[in-house]
């Protein structure tokens, strides 16, 4: 079936999913709330990412998802490319990144999503695209993904905090 998810997960309805998509930048902000330099920069174990690491990769996934679901809803089947997020933060380091500016993209790119995706038609989400590893993917699978995708990584950070040298784990 195309857009096929999680086998076994409960399906939201569309508006919900945009809802919960529009919440996700506020999830992060209290993810890595109270972390000082130092803490965002360190990973909590060796070859582990840095939780200012982990928001870089946000940011990257939420440029390349936004042109996914632009992509799908506009074109006709277009090719969606995949991303190496391991190559990219060694490529362009996520710990030489800026906190706020990693945050505001986020907050920017799911804004102006929000209000196109609100825009949508019901039929929109079950238009198609062509991803490179994982085959065909409706607007609505796509969008599943984003919105899993930045709770998923917010809780890593989360777990990461009580092993972050002077955090005390909240």
């Amino acid at each position: 079936m195309l857009g096929t998810m999680i086998v076994g997960e409960p399906k939201q309805d569309v508006p919900s999913l945009i809802s919960d998509y529009a919440a996700g930048p506020e999830l992060l902000r209290v993810a890595v709330a109270g972390l000082d330099d130092r803490q965002l920069r360190t990973a909590a174990s060796p070859g582990k990412w840095s939780p200012l690491e982990v928001v870089a990769h946000i940011a990257d996934a939420e440029i390349l998802y936004a042109d996914r679901l632009l992509r799908v809803l506009a074109g006709d089947q277009p090719a969606l490319p995949s991303m190496d997020p391991d190559a990219t933060q060694a490529r362009l380091p996520g710990n030489q990144r800026d906190l706020a500016e990693e945050l505001a993209l986020i907050a920017a790119l799911r804004k102006r999503m929000v209000r196109i995706l609100r825009q949508c038609a019901p039929s929109d989400f079950q238009r198609v695209g062509i991803h490179s590893e994982a085959g065909p993917l409706t607007a609505e699978a796509l969008l599943q993904r984003v919105v899993r995708h930045l709770p998923h990584h917010a809780e890593i950070i989360q777990q990461k905090r009580p092993n972050l040298s002077g955090d005390s784990g909240r």
